[in-house]
């Protein structure tokens, strides 16, 4: 195959075509290798990236193929890793001068749980500092003068681009849906401690939340199954998950939702989900209404930055001692969070444990429920301000959400729509989206046209 026809590839094609389709993984990596290299200094979206090591887990692939050994369901895969899970071949750096060069030696579960499938690990994508607001020096896929989303825009802009099908991020607030929109890419949040946590950076006991990037739905409910915990031990998870039933129906009961901060939603993304409502009304088998959240949910932005900050003042002390290799944003927060008492903070962790009820039961007459990912489409590079959306309402309740790359911006720039439901249902959320790929309603994620240019040019390069 061309490095022009492997760059789109998804997932969950892969393990078949190394098996039974005469593509081999060697090629693949060398073709995706050439591709990078060319690509990846306009993107800048790796932390790390070291092709010796992909070449010698590729070749083990292909000799366990020619002796017709079993291989893994990501048998082949390329995976990104957002540079804050730890990794025992690569840095773990977690975008801090601080931490540059540290190797853990070991790997993050969730990342075990990847290899376990014969998944190969391209590298470590580039995270804002401790995974929080600085941005780093990652540009949008789609447009090089615009934003991609912090804090996992390695993540996401190496899947936009095609360098990978699959990356690792993670959110605390808005840092898997927000990147996922400006990307143009599905972006998962899946429920709260359905992927493990162990062995990667903590910022917010009760907010961190791991998830990933891909760019079809097909390849969300693999990597999905893959990375979560599974068995009697984890009994909520357990009970909903493991043994679902038929997750298929003809009829869904979905919601939609203006959240809090819809002031500050751009006229054209207003009109942009108007439009989707109207065509999701139509649907057959789709019974459309209207969910209005209660007044306390109004003060959510406010818990989450009692939570957020007052926990980045306890995790980071020593850290923040370094002032000059420390960002002004992290330092700033890190003082404000200073300024809560315990009293402060137990309260607000309180207060997200009433609104994560009170949604649930709001949650619980829907199938699923719609609202936009982001205020519209991104910002520009030199001015990466964010404008208020509901991410971080989903994370402080923590339910499931799923970014789909869904809309454009006056520019052509994407911006996506974001589905919710209740706790542990995430499953089923899944097979709501696929039933809608199925109704020609959502569709998988397109690759930038410049991008496909420019495999040619990889492609040519080494004579792939």
């Amino acid at each position: 195959m061309k490095t022009k026809d492997i760059i789109p590839l998804m997932g969950f094609q892969i393990p078949g075509m190394v098996k039974d389709q005469g593509l081999t993984a060697v090629e693949l990596v060398k073709a995706l290798i050439a591709y990078i290299d060319r690509i990846e200094p306009k993107i800048n979206a790796w932390a790390y990236f070291r092709p010796e090591i992909l070449l010698k887990e590729a070749e083990a692939i292909d000799t366990r193929v020619k002796n017709r050994e079993a291989i893994g369901r990501l048998s082949a895969v390329p995976v990104g890793v957002k540079d804050i899970f730890n990794t025992k071949d690569m840095p773990t750096c977690m975008g801090s001068k601080l931490w540059d060069g540290f190797t853990p030696g070991n790997d993050a579960r969730v990342v075990s749980y990847l290899r376990w499938e014969d998944a190969i690990v391209f590298g470590k994508t580039v995270t804002a500092e401790f995974a929080v607001h600085e941005p780093g020096p990652t540009r949008n896929p789609h447009d090089l003068d615009y934003y991609p989303g912090t804090s996992s825009s390695g993540s996401a802009a190496s899947v936009a681009s095609g360098m990978v099908p699959v990356a690792l991020g993670t959110q605390t607030a808005g840092s898997i849906i927000r990147p996922a929109s400006y990307c143009g890419v599905y972006g998962f949040k899946p429920s709260f401690g359905t992927l493990p946590r162990t062995a990667m950076l903590k910022t917010t006991d009760t907010l961190d939340q791991v998830g990933f990037f891909t760019r079809s739905i097909e390849d969300v409910g693999l990597a999905f199954d893959v990375m979560r915990v599974k068995g009697e031990n984890f009994p909520f998870v357990h009970r909903h998950m493991d043994e679902p039933g038929d997750l298929k129906k003809d009829s869904w009961r979905i919601g939609y939702i203006e959240h809090p901060k819809w002031d500050c939603v751009d006229d054209y993304a207003r009109e942009g989900f108007s439009n989707f409502l109207k065509d999701l009304s139509r649907a057959k088998g789709i019974k459309l209404e209207k969910v209005v959240l209660p007044d306390a949910f109004n003060d959510a932005h406010d818990i989450h930055e009692r939570i957020y900050n007052k926990t980045l003042a306890y995790y980071f002390k020593e850290e923040s001692k370094k002032k000059e290799l420390v960002s002004k944003v992290l330092l700033g927060m890190i003082e404000e969070g200073k300024k809560l008492s315990l009293d402060d903070y137990k309260d607000a962790i309180s207060r997200q444990e009433q609104l994560a009820g009170e949604l649930d039961k709001i949650l619980e007459g829907y199938d699923a429920v719609v609202t936009l990912s982001t205020s519209g489409q991104a910002p520009k590079f030199d001015n990466p301000v964010d404008k208020p959306d509901s991410c971080l309402i989903w994370s402080l309740c923590w339910v499931p959400a799923l970014n789909i790359p869904v809309f454009k911006g006056p520019t052509g720039l994407p911006y996506g729509l974001q589905v919710i439901t209740k706790r542990y249902r995430d499953l089923s959320l899944i097979e709501f989206v696929k039933s809608l790929k199925e109704k020609g309603i959502v569709v998988d994620a397109q690759i930038p046209e410049w991008i496909g240019k420019e495999a040619e040019l990889a492609g040519m390069k080494k004579g792939a």
